[in-house]
């Protein structure tokens, strides 16, 4: 008995592994809907920007500016996009009142989104 057992589950091994099953979903038909026409053409976000702040002022992408010159230009961008992310670059020797100044200037124009990082300069 102990070898017809045996033959038996060697049987069942070998059509275990030789058994292809059929994968049923890539025999499904599957109907797409054709995209939209009438959709707007995805833009491309506007460049980050970036606003510098140092012991001896600020700057916008890299350009020195006042904190009046400020306020233009984060007014600027909140016209255009009030989603626009603003990351405002502090160095470690600017005093902390010029940053506040520069999130007050945020808010004032409805900037929400804003990433704040330190410098070692």
């Amino acid at each position: 008995m102990t070898p017809m057992i045996d033959v038996v589950f060697q049987l069942l091994i070998y059509f275990i592994v030789t058994t292809k099953p059929i994968d049923v979903i890539t025999n499904l038909d599957v109907f797409r809907p054709a995209p939209d026409q009438t959709a707007k053409p995805e833009e491309k976000p506007p460049n980050l920007v970036r606003v510098g702040i140092y012991q001896d002022g600020y700057t916008v992408n890299d350009v020195p500016a006042t904190l009046e010159l400020l306020d233009v230009a984060l007014a600027k961008v909140a016209s255009i996009d009030a989603g626009q992310t603003i990351m405002i670059t502090v160095s470690a020797v600017s005093e902390h009142g010029q940053l506040v100044q520069a999130l007050n200037l945020c808010a004032k124009n409805g900037l929400k989104s804003l990433s704040v990082v330190s410098a070692s300069n």
